[in-house]
């Protein structure tokens, strides 16, 4: 067994292997304070070929052993992985797979389990350093180790691997993840923090991925393995040959402003190629992969050519040049709030929908249920890229970048002055560059056409890098193929005051914390540049809610007349339920919501909930029902469940022999209360009511 351990952030940080998956073909257990997560690495022998995407997968569990549970619901047993593991899978995937060398084809998977968590230490940040280890002294061809740590804000204090129960009080919350000479991954959200306050964050973290690499590398040669020498396939040289020949061809859909010009284009001078190939090269194995990579070879060097010595884009902007946009709300009827919001040949349809307490939803985590009342789902169909594919449930794609959309704008929700579950729909009808961005500012002017009182406007950017040497471009707005042929892609979203949400992927380890800096100053002009054209659009949140949304009202009784409220076995809050056809939800601290349809049944459970809980005044008039008569008076019930004796005496100015001469049964009369003894009993006077009535 290897062994070797480091003090982090306070924290000794340890690996091991040898012990525990000893038939994988690399495997660490990484420990930080007492949360454990084991990664191993496997790949599948086979016949190299020319492959067009990196075949490797990464899958993050969480037992419910680790933190001493036992699984909710009917299954007693963990079943697909929940959103919360989707995500860590995902942060786990996108540091390690820029570092496999290219044309990599070897089916690779990466498994990290969470074997304990001691509720303090999270498992996302040890996950990534567990996978870069078990890469590290496997045979694979990964000889650059990857670390990865959180840095939280608070204040002014910038801490290191802040425990879980402290990130809600969290100014900023992010992950980094790198190798000893470069940034490679961000992942986090803000309080509106300015670009220095990242920058800093940037700073901090990157010491102490530098010492976690270091450990790395420690780790490694005290395991002595050797890498193998993997056989990566190459292109057939006469094919590459033929095809650069007419490269002048193939670099004229870069002069084609439209994608789907662009696609087809590209389509039929594929077709065409493998057609004319298949005859001098026949039995050639991957000949359309084969192809399409010199193709995109071609395109990328030309692109990158472009921008580097001409400043020149595909579609014509200089660097800094956004795309024109389009904003339009309530565009759809009957919806709470919604918008359509176009940048480019890109398009976000934003659906806001307002629900009750009810429709919350209950995460069971390994820290406890917990509930969330906001919720931001993306959808990616295929009909936006104009591609033929069956729907099924989310993508880890989707989930990722909703999860992003939904941290950017959370922040920026005045939850407690709004009673409402809320959920936002965003359908992406076409894409061309950053979807997950437009979501953010769909979603915002959708949130504000619905009434949701959202503090400030909220926008998103993609930048891009073309890196060549010492020269670079940044780029604003990037395109997809700007995306696909760039060195980074960094999304940053934020309002007037800052930064709200990041989400940075490098494809490239040579990338300064100075690059970084300027493409978030130039993010930042951006922001402003689309929050100036949303707020043209709709200025502010819209002061009342669609007449469609349900009503809902908030407010407080004290805790020993909860009781009162639900009744003996739920009698008397199901009768108020049923009478009014509302929602009541009544929290241990006498908070209650009360939601319906119509907000005169939702008022009038109130003011019945409130006759319930209200406590009677000496000296003030009540309007009540009589409803018993004794010989020396009647009972009249003032409150909900709150009677006082009338006595004879004061039920009129002048002498009566017989109650029923001045009431009845069911008669509503008014009374004022003279006296509550000791006992509680209450005293009625229905002579003094009128007396003052007639004043």
């Amino acid at each position: 067994m290897i062994k070797v351990e480091r003090e982090i952030g306070g924290k000794k940080i340890i690996l091991e292997t040898g012990n525990l998956a000893k038939q994988s073909e690399g495997s660490c257990l990484a420990r930080y304070g007492d949360t454990i997560v084991l990664s191993t690495v496997n790949f599948r022998w086979e016949e190299s070929k020319i492959v067009s995407v990196l075949p490797l997968t990464v899958d993050y569990r969480e037992f419910s052993f680790a933190a001493g549970k036992i699984p909710g619901g009917f299954f007693k047993r963990e079943g697909k992985p929940r959103d919360a593991e989707i995500l860590t899978s995902r942060l786990i995937d996108r540091p390690l797979r820029p570092l496999f060398p290219k044309n990599f084809c070897y089916e690779t998977q990466i498994i990290s389990l969470l074997l304990s968590f001691d509720q303090e230490n999270s498992a996302d940040c040890l996950g990534i350093i567990s996978a870069s280890a078990a890469l590290l002294i496997s045979s694979l061809p990964f000889t650059t180790p990857v670390g990865a740590c959180r840095i939280g804000k608070f204040g002014s204090d910038f801490i290191v691997n802040p425990s879980v129960s402290s990130l809600a009080n969290a100014d900023l919350n992010l992950v980094v993840a790198g190798t000893k000479d470069s940034i490679l991954m961000v992942e986090g959200e803000g309080h509106e923090v300015s670009i220095f306050d990242v920058q800093k964050a940037f700073s901090i973290a990157t010491g102490v991925i530098k010492e976690i690499c270091e450990l790395q590398e420690e780790f490694l040669e005290l395991s002595g393995r050797e890498k193998n020498l993997f056989s990566l396939p190459e292109i057939n040289p006469v094919l590459e040959k033929w095809i650069r020949e007419r490269e002048k061809e193939i670099c004229q859909a870069n002069e084609l402003p439209k994608k789907g010009e662009r696609e087809e284009y590209l389509f039929s001078l594929f077709r065409r190629f493998k057609e004319e190939l298949a005859i001098s090269l026949p039995n050639l194995p991957d000949l359309d992969d084969q192809i399409m990579q010199v193709i995109n070879d071609i395109l990328r060097e030309n692109i990158r050519r472009q921008i580097l010595n001409q400043g020149q884009r595909i579609d014509g902007r200089t660097p800094e040049e956004i795309r024109p946009i389009s904003c339009v709300v309530s565009i759809l009827p009957r919806t709470h709030g919604s918008c359509l919001f176009t940048r480019g040949e890109t398009q976000c349809l934003a659906v806001v929908t307002l629900g009750t307490k009810e429709d919350e939803q209950i995460i069971d985590a390994l820290t406890g249920e917990i509930p969330k009342s906001f919720m931001l789902h993306y959808n990616f169909p295929p009909f936006s890229t104009g591609e033929v594919k069956p729907l099924r449930g989310p993508s880890r794609r989707e989930i990722g970048h909703g999860a992003l959309a939904e941290r950017c704008l959370e922040v920026l929700l005045e939850k407690d002055a709004f009673p409402y579950t809320v959920r936002v729909v965003s359908d992406i009808l076409e894409s061309n560059g950053s979807s997950s961005m437009a979501t953010v500012c769909g979603a915002c002017l959708a949130l504000m056409d619905a009434g949701v009182p959202i503090k400030n406007h909220c926008a998103g950017i993609a930048m891009g890098l073309v890196k060549e040497g010492e020269r670079y471009v940044l780029l604003s707005d990037i395109l997809g193929q700007e995306d696909h042929y760039g060195d980074m892609d960094f999304k940053v979203a934020g309002t007037r005051k800052g930064i709200t949400g990041l989400q940075l992927d490098l494809k490239t380890t040579k990338v300064s914390l100075e690059i970084l800096e300027e493409a978030l100053r130039k993010a930042e002009k951006g922001i402003h540049f689309i929050i100036d054209i949303m707020e043209r659009t709709l200025p502010r949140p819209r002061e009342k809610i669609s007449e469609y949304a349900p009503r809902i009202i908030t407010f407080k009784i004290t805790k020993d007349k909860i009781g009162e409220v639900i009744g003996p076995g739920g009698k008397v809050i199901r009768k108020i339920i049923e009478e009014t056809g509302v929602e009541i939800d009544i929290s241990d601290d006498g908070t209650v919501q009360i939601a319906g349809p119509l907000e005169k049944n939702v008022e009038e459970a109130r003011n019945r909930i409130l006759a319930i809980t209200a406590e009677v005044e000496v000296g003030k008039i009540y309007t009540g029902v009589v409803k018993r008569i004794v010989p020396f008076g009647c009972f009249i019930e003032i409150l909900p469940g709150k009677e006082g004796l009338c006595h004879i005496s004061q039920l009129s100015d002048r002498r009566i022999r017989d109650v029923q001469e001045v009431v009845k049964i069911g008669d509503r009369v008014k009374v004022k209360v003279i006296k509550i003894d000791e006992m509680g009993r209450i005293n009625l006077s229905k002579k003094q009511a009128e007396s003052r009535s007639s004043r």
